[in-house]
């Protein structure tokens, strides 16, 4: 038999790259029934968080906690300017790529099933919710970018959105750093816009994000709320790392799997 000409295998790989295209996060094909582009295996390997957590920042932990007032360590001996933070899923396998592909890979698509799950998830602390505000990007890096993904999920999430927050200074991206240097790296960055001065505040806000590390970006946007009025501030992101769960074990009891978002849900 004849071996393909490179006109075939340019046809060939062109028809693949249209018709059976790959997942975002595990690369192999998403198959027939795709409804976007990460396939129903990866959603489902997700390790969604679930209680017991943190009452204030929504890490968990199987020993971490004490009975009063049920705040980590952590929250403890630096309380953050935000009431409550909760997670959809730990950041790492499969949730990690899908996060990596909305905010560096271009995939927009993403934000909207990422939201439905934010709004499955949250939807304690959203409920309660006058407006959701995104967590901005420096002008320069949102130019670069195209959008912000956080503002991406904030639309999808139902209360109105509000953007009162600017980042005045653009600084070292965020994931490039640890520790004490993630909170230098955010003081001061936030101020409100122009257009927010003035303006009676919402009483009780969710800040909406991406990722949850040390806490460091959410808890200096809460430090502008707060000093702009607001009340209550809450915040959901899609992922968070932890520090404080040590690893599970094999007779330990699983964490429960993610569901795949309805928005995704093959038709039957």
């Amino acid at each position: 038999m004849a071996m393909p000409g490179w006109a075939d295998t340019w046809i060939g790989g062109a028809l693949d790259a249209v018709f059976a295209p790959r997942c975002v996060a595990c690369r192999k094909p998403t198959g027939p029934h795709r409804s976007g582009p990460v396939c129903a295996a990866c959603w489902q390997s997700v390790q969604a968080l679930s209680p017991p957590w943190c009452a204030r920042c929504g890490e968990p932990s199987r020993t971490g906690l004490t009975a009063s007032p049920g705040h980590c360590a952590r929250c403890q001996a630096h309380p953050p300017h935000f009431d409550e933070a909760r997670a959809l899923g730990v950041y790492t396998g499969a949730l990690r790529h899908i996060v990596h592909a909305l905010k560096y890979r271009g995939h927009q698509s993403l934000g909207a099933p990422l939201g439905a799950l934010l709004r499955d998830r949250g939807d304690d602390i959203l409920s309660a919710a006058d407006a959701v505000v995104p967590v901005p990007l420096h002008p320069w890096r949102h130019l670069q970018r195209g959008f912000n993904q956080a503002d991406e999920l904030a639309r999808t999430l139902g209360p109105p959105v509000w953007r009162p927050l600017r980042r005045r200074r653009l600084g070292t991206p965020q994931a490039g750093l640890r520790g004490q240097d993630r909170l230098t790296n955010v003081r001061d960055a936030y101020r409100l816009r122009l257009a927010a001065y003035g303006q009676p505040p919402p009483k009780y806000v969710v800040l909406i994000d991406d990722v949850m590390t040390t806490g460091a970006t959410l808890d200096a946007c809460s430090r502008v709320l707060r000093e702009a009025g607001v009340v209550w501030i809450g915040a959901l992101t899609v992922a968070r790392t932890v520090t404080l769960m040590p690893p599970p074990t094999s007779g330990g009891s699983p964490r429960p799997p993610l569901r795949a978002p309805r928005l995704w849900t093959p038709h039957r």
